[in-house]
């Protein structure tokens, strides 16, 4: 005779058949509920890229799970990882940026960070790049210590240069010269152009092109670090923006709804 096996057996004989248990940490970017009491995440992880990853009863307040899969937690995970999917089997809050909730207009950047991880960060590779980077810039929005108009311009550049889409701003796409006032940003073509050459778009102050090869060139240790005027500040997130949107191929929402509240 064959004996029924419930959903919970199943899944035991699917672990030990197909899975490998993943430990890492990471970041849950996004998170929507399934049913009464799991959530499927999306998690910016050290170790396997951005994951979907199932988390059974995870909105039940005595599982430990409910405030270490809650978005913009920062988390220790135990993965499940099989053919077709990961599933959380622990998890374990590190840093949970309560003070992210305490600023409509941190909490939106933070959300538009997190969008874009979701749209550049491939599936399994090694990401910790990507990862420390989302982390410093929430630390900062939580403390208030680096401006907003700053952290939103390192954000974009520094993951889009990770990615594989850092601009060439070494000199003048044309006639070499490393520095002119003003220097054009070309969004389209990810280059600069002095003035005298023609250049076309989003014009740069020596001050904000010196910024910009900053986030793009420097170690990361030094990529936060560093300040700018507001003007110069301005230049910098309007031409990071337009050449995010350009690689992008579209404007997060996320974007959008934090710009709305400027």
């Amino acid at each position: 005779m064959h004996s029924l096996r419930t959903g919970q057996e199943k899944d035991s004989a699917w672990h030990r058949r197909d899975s490998v248990q993943v430990k890492t940490q990471g970041l849950i970017i996004r998170e929507q509920p399934v049913g009464e009491s799991d959530r499927l995440v999306t998690v910016l992880t050290k170790d396997e890229g951005v994951v979907r990853a199932f988390a059974r009863r995870a909105k039940s307040l005595k599982d430990s799970k409910n405030a270490a899969t809650g978005l913009l937690c920062y988390s220790r995970l135990n993965l499940y990882k099989g053919r077709e999917k990961y599933i959380i089997n622990d998890a374990f809050p590190i840093e949970v940026f309560f003070g992210l909730r305490k600023d409509i207009t941190a909490l939106a950047l933070g959300q538009y960070f997190c969008s874009l991880a979701a749209e550049l960060v491939p599936e399994g590779v090694e990401s910790e790049a990507y990862l420390r980077l989302v982390l410093n810039a929430l630390h900062f929005l939580c403390e208030g210590t680096k401006p907003q108009v700053l952290l939103k311009p390192i954000v974009e550049l520094r993951m889009l240069s990770v990615a594989g889409f850092m601009p060439d701003l070494v000199g003048c796409s044309r006639c070499g010269a490393y520095e002119a006032d003003p220097m054009a940003f070309q969004v389209q073509e990810g280059n600069i152009c002095c003035k005298a050459c023609g250049g076309q778009g989003r014009m740069l102050s020596p001050a904000a092109l010196t910024a910009m090869r900053h986030i793009a060139y420097s170690d990361f240790q030094k990529v936060f670090s560093f300040s700018l005027s507001q003007g110069a500040g301005k230049e910098l997130s309007a031409a990071s923006e337009a050449y995010t949107v350009q690689v992008l191929q579209k404007r997060p929402q996320t974007l959008d709804f934090y710009n709305s509240l400027l």
